[in-house]
């Protein structure tokens, strides 16, 4: 494969990640070109220059149209604020660029849309960053499923609790904003809902509640602002398999710190995973002797594929940033026309249908059907 050029634009948490998966990728694993890092673009001329010199991109902007239009840049890796993702996804499948968008796609259903149908007219790979699925140990879940392990899966509870706003003293900024989304639900309870179509597939219908543990916060300078975003989720959901399902969302958990808890239950077994401890999953099934039945930990190791592209012996452990490595992969191999493990725009809306879904259904105190 022809060696892609890369456009970057944003250098924040997502934007540093992004920039270093294209730059192992073909370390790791060996068998791909490695991407040229052509254009970086961030807000300013110099933050752009200060950032393409640390994550060594060849040329810096201060005007991400400038980026788009290269014709240098093949793919284009967008880690900006959420509102900013239809605008700049949009433009870059329209010059008729790759994209590598961060989740969620955009902050309301109508955007997103918008976004798939660029997408679809453009012919170009548009994937989003939804890099939990990549976990080895979430495709060892797969895979036993898959063999029946626990048998049909009845029962669903998905959990997701971070404590960043937990302090009712912390300063306002964007994610306490309309423009945001509606809040958890969209700002990272996608992730649960990520795995949910990972391994079982999607949502039929929800019923949700929304809360807001603080009605407002400070503003740098002094005075306070109203929070338009609910920090707190809870939503009852029917699976498109018939399972039943509850997911539990909170950004302002005191002691949470990723926690993304996922039970599975079945008629011959359960499976239990926490993304704090992602290098391991709990299984139990009843064709164990009896008294020697309880939950077993599996451990993640070369065993598992990819990580054996990272670490050659078990128990170590993968962290984020090498879930992203593999999540740059699989993109890699959606371009070169090849079958890969990725959610595309196509993919993703739906899980942007069930966010809206369940906050409808949490405006208006009602099951809401998931649009298909």
């Amino acid at each position: 494969m022809t060696a892609l050029g890369i456009g970057l634009i944003g250098t924040g948490y997502m934007g540093k990640c992004h920039a270093l998966a294209w730059n192992a990728v073909a370390s790791v694993f060996g068998d791909v070109e490695r991407p040229r890092l052509a254009v970086l673009a961030e807000v300013s001329q110099e933050l752009a220059e200060r950032k393409a010199r640390e994550l060594g991109f060849a040329r810096a902007t201060g005007d991400w149209r400038a980026l788009v239009a290269d014709p240098s840049v093949d793919v284009v890796s967008i880690t900006t604020p959420n509102a900013f993702h239809p605008e700049m996804a949009i433009a870059a499948l329209e010059a008729g660029k790759h994209v590598w968008c961060e989740k969620p796609m955009a902050s309301t259903l109508k955007d997103a849309e918008r976004m798939l149908a660029a997408a679809r007219a453009s012919g170009k790979v548009a994937a989003l960053g939804y890099n939990y699925i990549q976990n080895p140990v979430i495709r060892l879940i797969r895979r036993l499923l898959d063999e029946g392990r626990i048998g049909a899966v009845n029962h669903v509870r998905l959990e997701m609790d971070e404590d960043f706003m937990a302090d009712p003293e912390e300063l306002f900024y964007w994610k306490s904003e309309a423009t945001s989304g509606h809040g958890a639900l969209d700002d990272f309870g996608v992730h649960p809902l990520s795995l949910l179509w990972a391994l079982l597939g999607g949502v039929r219908r929800v019923c949700g509640h929304m809360s807001k543990p603080y009605a407002d916060r400070p503003v740098r300078g002094g005075g306070r602002r109203a929070v338009e975003t609910y920090d707190i989720a809870t939503v009852l959901m029917e699976l498109e398999n018939g399972a039943s399902g509850v997911l539990t969302l909170n950004r302002s958990a005191w002691g949470r710190k990723g926690r993304i808890a996922v039970q599975l239950f079945g008629s011959k077994g359960s499976i239990v995973y926490d993304q704090e401890r992602m290098n391991e999953v709990q299984l139990y099934t009843v064709d164990d002797a009896k008294e020697t039945q309880g939950f077993r930990t599996i451990l993640a190791g070369p065993r598992h594929p990819p990580y054996d592209r990272f670490v050659p012996a078990p128990g170590h452990g993968l962290g984020f940033n090498d879930l992203k490595v593999i999540e740059c992969r699989e993109l890699m191999r959606r371009i070169a026309g090849e079958t890969a493990h990725l959610i595309a725009f196509e993919d993703g809306i739906r899980i942007e249908r069930t966010v809206d879904a369940m906050a409808r259904s949490a405006h208006e105190g009602r099951w809401v059907e998931v649009m298909s």
